[in-house]
């Protein structure tokens, strides 16, 4: 824990453990299928850490214990498990107070660590601009910070002659005074990766082409999808979180229509607050961007919940009036009962498969009529000696369609609303 003070954002923690226990918590709030699906997600997020697990049990929890989470016989089962099974760490499946983190590793002489934290190694691990780098550094340091007594265990807690303190305590308040430090320059850091990511958009955003963003929950097969719509190469795995930076592809769709199409980090339940915050920059492309296509692995066993995570996630950073498209993927693996499923769900959701290519000339069709019911498209009629005009046309509009002929260049595309005034004598009346 100690170690994480010596290193910048771009480095990883050097520490790695091999052999874990999970443990997973039933509250009255939860079901028993829902709680199993969750630990079960906690074992994939925990072995893409490359941790083994090697054993796991089942809390049930009527009442939160304030001291360990879970009562006192239920701790010594759970020490007791892990230690026949020569763990170095236990992974709760549910969030545990910084009191409560240290009374475990106090109690067990093990690593106790909790699905946030889990959570933001992956994501350290998948960090690869210096945007995402810094958002995972962030919320690393914010959520360390109330965590650093873990790291000084070891020193002396005697007081010190005078008005000094001992050592162990001297040195954690100059280590939260570091940590401090680097929340608010990283802070400072992000917000100019913001406004240059802001300039961006607004250089995109100069040429009315029309954006979507692809969200879902992780592993949903976004990245694979925008390979698919527009033979780009961007990495797509099949494990949790394999992308984290959101990267934009031209597509160029029926009638010469122009879309750019983003794809985002994916959800995932239960996902720690601080890092929606750290993240919605990365996000924010769905807040921005004019229609959503929702991708949903038909093949989940969660589905259901992963569709109601999603929705909460972009209700979270204002993105629930966004037109969406529900795109259920991975038919190809799919089975009957699964599609059927699917479209109890939502009958309206398209079908398709991002790796056999399947129905995604159907969402092609799709993303381009709501494109033209939502933006709708200008007719102009230019004489030819206005080439100027014609050239300002290309520069700040869509052009779908340039057709020459006797009194002028008949031209259809989509304009800036701000240019009207300089395009009305073209205008063609309807």
């Amino acid at each position: 824990m100690a170690d994480f003070l010596d290193n910048t954002p771009e480095q990883a923690d050097p520490f790695r453990v091999e052999r874990a226990f999970l443990v997973g918590i039933q509250t009255t709030e939860t079901a028993a299928e829902e709680a199993a699906e969750l630990l079960a997600e906690l074992k994939e997020l925990v072995e893409n850490l490359g941790i083994g697990v090697v054993g796991s049990t089942m809390v049930n929890l009527r009442k939160p214990t304030p001291a360990t989470l879970v009562g006192k016989g239920k701790a010594d089962e759970i020490v007791g498990q892990a230690r026949m099974l020569d763990c170095d760490v236990i992974v709760f499946d549910e969030g545990l107070t910084p009191a409560q983190q240290r009374n475990w590793e106090h109690d067990s002489k093990i690593t106790v660590i909790d699905r946030q934290e889990v959570i933001l190694d992956v994501f350290a691990d998948r960090a690869h601009t210096r945007e995402a780098v810094l958002q995972v550094a962030l919320a690393r340091m914010e959520y360390s910070l109330p965590r650093l007594t873990r790291a000084w265990t070891h020193l002396s807690r005697q007081r010190g002659k005078g008005n000094l303190g001992g050592e162990g305590e001297t040195q954690l308040e100059q280590d939260r005074r570091i940590v401090r430090q680097r929340i608010t320059r990283l802070k400072r850091e992000l917000i100019e990766v913001r406004q240059h990511r802001g300039v961006q958009r607004q250089k995109r955003r100069r040429v009315p082409v029309p954006t979507a963003a692809i969200v879902g929950y992780t592993n949903a097969g976004k990245s694979s999808l925008l390979n698919a719509m527009t033979g780009a190469a961007v990495l797509a795995e099949d494990k949790l979180f394999a992308t984290l930076d959101p990267t934009t592809r031209q597509l160029i769709l029926p009638g010469n229509q122009k879309l750019l199409l983003t794809d985002t980090v994916g959800f995932v339940r239960r996902l720690p607050h601080g890092l929606v915050e750290a993240f919605k920059a990365t996000l924010e492309e769905a807040v921005v961007a004019d229609f959503i296509i929702h991708v949903l692995d038909v093949t989940a066993p969660a589905v259901e919940q992963h569709l109601t995570t999603t929705l909460q996630v972009l209700g979270e950073l204002g993105a629930e009036d966004r037109p969406r498209i529900m795109v259920f993927n991975k038919t190809d693996v799919a089975t009957p009962d699964q599609i059927a499923r699917a479209r109890r769900i939502n009958p309206d959701a398209l079908f398709l498969s991002a790796h056999t290519h399947e129905g995604v000339e159907e969402l092609a069709a799709h993303c381009n009529d709501l494109i033209r019911d939502r933006f709708g498209s200008a007719e102009l009629l230019v004489p030819h000696d206005r080439y100027d005009v014609i050239a300002r046309l290309r520069q700040v509009g869509h052009v779908q369609e340039e057709e020459p002929l006797e009194n002028g260049v008949r031209l259809v595309g989509r304009f800036p609303p701000s240019q009207n005034g300089y395009f009305a004598p073209f205008l063609v009346s309807p």
